[in-house]
């Protein structure tokens, strides 16, 4: 009897030793087999905008501070340039001799240079008329045989000569009568026209002296100080657009199952102890150095990486550039 009392006991010890091994397996197969969460962390991103001067100057006055918000058409940075005010200067000063010349052009020919051209015109009138007389009394006096024809040869080319002088005058008189040519009244109306053009570039390029803010935002860098000196296109100042925030993740291409355009995800926001949600609005392939390599041992592939942006479907209040967002993904 107390063999088969014996025997019982090593039975039963037997069977729970054997459920104590079964469990013990099934737990390490448990923890074997169990799905690992993948953690993505992304990171918040905004549009931003550089503001840079086109002229070369020194930064007169700096209106803003950096982590300061300012609206669009705020005026920012205040510079000087000698240069662009030397050169507004004489595009004027061209501008005037180029008006001074065309009001001479259009005025025409000064009244006391056409009485003396209209003079000189009668006055040559007056010797054709005593050049004709003398010829006639010569031809005369040749007709009858008193002079030779040498003489009257000479009188009458004085004759002719009278009348080219007479036919002159009366062109120059006519000249200053009519004024300036039409070419020289168009060529000093382009004059005019250049001098306005270069003015309106040289005013353009002034007005580049002070900027104003693009677009409403926070200014996240100032770069200069007031009195340096700066070029041209030196960047000045960033602004970001608060308003304009999203989500930047770095995914696996065997991670993008549930990740579609327009779906909508969950994150964690670690630096506002927060979740939110956001809808995926970009999703891109990384350039080929993103690619994440196997060893083709194991069977898998080359998975490639996405860069995947989300969009707040709420406002997420206190959110800033650069805060981190996690999101877990589980591998099946």
């Amino acid at each position: 009897m107390k063999q088969k009392n014996g025997s019982s006991r090593n039975l039963q010890v037997a069977l729970i030793g054997l459920a104590t091994v079964v469990v013990i397996v099934f737990i390490i197969g448990w923890y074997v087999y169990e799905p690992v969460p993948v953690v993505i962390q992304g990171s918040a991103e905004v549009n931003e905008v550089r503001v840079s001067g086109k002229v070369p100057g020194r930064i007169l006055h700096l209106y803003a501070k950096e982590g300061q918000r300012v609206n669009k058409g705020d005026t920012l940075v205040m510079i000087d340039s000698p240069e662009v005010r030397a050169k507004l200067a004489q595009a004027n000063a061209a501008k005037s001799a180029a008006l001074a010349q065309q009001q001479k052009v259009h005025k025409g020919t000064r009244s006391e240079t056409i009485e003396g051209a209209y003079e000189m015109w009668q006055k040559a009138e007056i010797g054709v008329d005593i050049a004709k007389k003398s010829y006639d009394r010569v031809e005369r006096l040749y007709q009858k045989g008193v002079i030779t024809a040498q003489k009257r040869d000479e009188v009458e080319a004085q004759y002719n000569a009278a009348v080219a002088t007479a036919s002159a005058a009366k062109s120059q008189y006519n000249m200053a009568v009519n004024g300036a040519q039409l070419e020289d009244k168009l060529s000093t109306t382009a004059l005019v026209d250049q001098a306005k053009g270069a003015i309106a570039e040289v005013e353009a390029f002034l007005a580049e002296t002070i900027l104003i803010s693009p677009i409403s935002g926070e200014i996240s860098e100032i770069f200069p100080v007031s009195g340096e000196l700066i070029a041209s296109g030196s960047p000045i100042m960033n602004i970001v657009d608060m308003n304009d925030i999203w989500f930047s993740f770095n995914v696996r291409e065997d991670l993008l199952e549930d990740m579609k355009m327009g779906s909508e995800i969950e994150v964690a926001i670690p630096a506002l102890n927060q979740n939110a949600f956001l809808e995926i609005t970009y999703i891109k392939p990384l350039a080929s150095f993103a690619t994440w390599k196997t060893t083709k041992a194991s069977g898998q592939f080359d998975a490639r990486t996405f860069e995947v942006r989300a969009t707040p479907i709420a406002p997420i209040k206190d959110l800033r550039p650069g805060m981190s967002a996690i999101m877990e993904k589980v591998i099946k």
